[in-house]
């Protein structure tokens, strides 16, 4: 019998590794490890086991995480800046969304079987909120100056920030025009945190929060933008057709929707990224999915807009433009 080739053989075993760092981040390690300590004063420290934490601190070493010298591990350059509390790089509680999403890719083979999602969803929790929204910000805060960029502040004078999380979007387009007023509709949980993003960006007078349930009920009205990012996604079919029937009723004659999403391809194997993020979705969500370029247009075709167009971006999202006649 023919070995695996060696590469499918590490595509295989790659959870290990991910597993490590993931439980590394869960129990704070790189925080405890500060500027050097031995196996059992870590242990201490995290209340851990001392025999299994000198395990996992020399799987982190042997993955060059952390440097042993005569059993006393230190943080790698890239661990200390990225996943120690202090570093204003520290990105630790935004990666902790990912541990979380451990437990439903774990349902996989049931959910493929069962063809949705098998009960065990993405949890509710507030430490889950937390750090979801954490990943979204970072995430958005990168990505923002391209979408305002690609879709041009100028003309716009009232938006609504549909599901926007954070706020990281409507800040950056407030920032962009000081003529422009954004409201965020999310759920009443997400509320304090946007506020709290709001008041640090120092745009309080001009984006405002207000808690709602996206899959129903009006959006409001007048807006020259309705801005949906991460969102589609999270719907399926029908739920994202009903939504941009109501985006459109939100809008003013001549605005416009812009979707952020992950958009595949037609034949929905490209790119990589929102094919496996598709998986994503049928795991953590009843319907959810990555919907392709031809998706998106029919659905906004269907609710009645014209001019619809795909702008393609640098990294994993693009964007669905339409505009209300």
């Amino acid at each position: 019998m023919a070995p695996l080739p060696e590469e499918l053989t590490e595509r295989i075993r790659a959870f290990q590794e991910s597993r490590v760092i993931l439980t590394a981040l869960e129990l704070d390690l790189f925080t405890a490890v500060g500027q050097g300590a031995g196996a059992p004063q870590v242990a201490a420290a995290l209340g851990s086991g001392p025999r299994a934490t000198e395990m996992l601190l020399n799987a982190l070493a042997a993955m060059d995480l952390l440097v042993k010298r005569e059993g006393v591990f230190h943080n790698s350059p890239e661990a200390a800046r990225h996943f120690a509390a202090g570093s204003p790089d520290n990105s630790r509680p935004a990666w902790l969304h990912i541990a979380h999403l451990w437990q439903t890719w774990s349902t996989l083979t049931d959910s493929v079987r069962a063809g949705a999602a098998t009960g065990r969803t993405i949890p509710g929790a507030e430490d889950w909120t937390e750090a979801f929204i954490a990943a979204m910000h970072r995430n958005a805060s990168e990505r923002a100056p391209l979408v305002v960029r690609a879709v041009g502040a100028g003309n716009v004078r009232r938006m609504l920030d549909v599901g926007g999380g954070s706020g990281a979007y409507s800040i950056a387009f407030a920032q962009a025009s000081p003529a422009l007023l954004a409201d965020i509709l999310d759920l009443a949980a997400v509320e304090p945190i946007a506020r709290r993003h709001i008041h640090e960006a120092g745009v309080d007078d001009r984006v405002h929060v207000r808690a709602g349930d996206l899959r129903s009920g009006r959006l409001g009205e007048g807006y020259d933008l309705v801005f949906l990012s991460a969102i589609c996604h999270m719907l399926d079919e029908a739920e994202n057709l009903d939504l941009l029937r109501r985006c459109r009723e939100a809008l003013a004659t001549g605005g416009r929707v812009v979707i952020q999403d992950f958009i595949l391809e037609p034949d929905k194997t490209a790119p990589r990224f929102a094919a496996l993020f598709a998986l994503n979705m049928l795991v953590g969500t009843p319907g959810g999915s990555a919907y392709s370029e031809p998706e998106y247009a029919a659905w906004l075709s269907e609710a009645g807009f014209q001019q619809i167009h795909r702008v393609r971006l640098p990294g994993p999202t693009g964007l669905m433009i339409a505009s209300r006649p």
